[in-house]
């Protein structure tokens, strides 16, 4: 377990991890372009991404792999939330970006219920948002970045606590220990706050819910004073660097949330040979690769760029 002073000085690398993604676009490094094919010559290419580690990180592959095949690329990653990317992709003005299956399924296809295998999950999304909206998914990648609920491990055996359905509990016999830091985006979305209180009998006063960005919710469950529970994103790296347990979702509420890549079906069709590109690194993310490379990040202090550069080239993928 690690001690108080070591988790202190995680949380502050941590945010200034955070300040050097800040900017759109940002956290690329000085990274040494490498050819490993030209199958995407001619093909120009404008990469987005979500604003969050995992997600700039992605994007940084993305970015670095298809250059290596050819590209000309332009790197907007780091460009704001889940609808800006979304809004982005759809008026042209990005090309692709990584998205996950069950945002896919819940937030652009408006499902209410989430199918829980996840090869269902990834394909009932991939058809209807081809056949709907002409947009394509390349993947799916083994890692599964879905919600889940916190909380710093020596407070979890205080209070007893291992499931979603034990705060459930807790938040009716000790109403005073259940608070929470969440992101404003999980405050309202359907996968989010509104129907985990639902699907689980919960209710937590608005006094009780802090609104933080999506690093401080780490940092502020770790110190518990702001809040005992945060939700957190089950490939972060940061998990693990500051001990904190989490909860069993006991009631399969989370969706699964497979990454892939989104992209328009008039540029895939024009460049069918995106899907071989990035193939085998899609195939290589799976969970503890995702958490070491966002831990990279958040915890060591390393800008995005230079850490997917670095991994891309050891397994192959640069030439």
């Amino acid at each position: 377990m690690l001690s108080r002073p070591l988790r202190t000085s995680f949380a502050a690398l941590a945010a200034a991890a955070l300040t050097l993604t800040a900017a759109c676009g940002g956290g690329g490094g000085a990274v040494e372009e490498a050819s490993a094919g030209n199958e995407l010559e001619g093909a120009s290419i404008v990469v987005g991404s979500k604003d969050f580690t995992e997600n700039i990180v992605l994007g940084k592959i993305a970015v670095q792999l298809l250059k290596a095949h050819g590209a000309s690329v332009t790197d907007k990653t780091n460009l704001g939330g889940t609808v800006t990317n979304r809004q982005a992709l759809q008026s042209g003005e990005i090309d692709l970006y990584w998205e996950y299956s069950g945002t896919g399924w819940i937030e652009h296809l408006k499902k209410t219920e989430p199918i829980q295998d996840s090869a269902e999950q990834f394909k009932a999304t991939a058809d209807e948002d081809l056949e709907k909206n002409q947009i394509r998914w390349i993947g799916p990648t083994p890692l599964n970045n879905t919600y889940a609920l916190a909380i710093r491990s020596e407070k979890a055996q205080e209070l007893g606590v291992k499931t979603v359905s034990d705060v459930a509990e807790l938040s009716r016999t000790k109403p005073e220990e259940v608070t929470l830091c969440i992101e404003t985006e999980f405050s309202t979305r359907d996968d989010g706050l509104p129907g985990l209180l639902k699907t689980y009998d919960m209710e937590i006063p608005k006094d009780r819910i802090a609104l933080l960005d999506t690093g401080v919710v780490y940092t502020e469950t770790d110190k518990g004073e702001t809040c005992n529970f945060g939700e957190v994103f089950t490939t972060d790296g940061r998990i693990a660097a500051l001990d904190l347990t989490v909860l069993e979702d006991d009631k399969s509420f989370f969706p699964l949330y497979n990454a892939a890549v989104t992209v328009k079906e008039d540029l895939y069709q024009k460049h069918p040979e995106l899907e071989q590109v990035f193939k085998p690194v899609i195939e290589k993310l799976d969970d503890a690769t995702m958490q070491q490379l966002n831990a990279k990040v958040d915890v060591d202090g390393m800008e995005p760029g230079d850490v997917t550069a670095e991994w891309l080239k050891e397994n192959g993928f640069l030439g």
